[in-house]
């Protein structure tokens, strides 16, 4: 007694088949089968758009780099808002605090 396997002829198109493994088994389907409601039919995104704001953007330790290149000593964080962040420390026996901006490159918004 021979058992046979089916055989399955499928076009050498292998960018539009997808192969799932689920709970009810198997399943092989087409791309454009694809429903955005349930599937995610374009693959992850490269360019997120919040990892790339965040990256260029001015953050705390940002902030006191340049702090620091600006000759403020024993610069610390005195608040961190959604636009701007503000920095203390002493520059030359003086209290300064300096504001930057959240931009890219860390703008001075304000100097006293």
């Amino acid at each position: 007694m021979s058992a046979s396997v089916p055989s399955l002829a499928f076009p050498a198109q292998a960018d539009n088949l997808q192969l799932e493994l689920g709970k009810h088994g198997p399943r092989l389907k087409l791309m454009e089968d694809c429903d955005p409601a349930y599937d995610d039919c374009e693959g992850p995104r490269r360019d997120d758009r919040r990892d790339r704001r965040q990256s260029r953007g001015c953050t705390e330790d940002r902030a006191l780099d340049k702090a620091d290149r600006m000759g403020i000593r024993r610069a610390r964080i005195e608040s961190v808002g959604r636009r701007e962040i503000t920095v203390r420390g002493r520059q030359g026996g003086d209290r300064v605090r300096v504001t930057f901006g959240t931009e890219r490159g860390c703008p001075i918004l304000d100097r006293e």
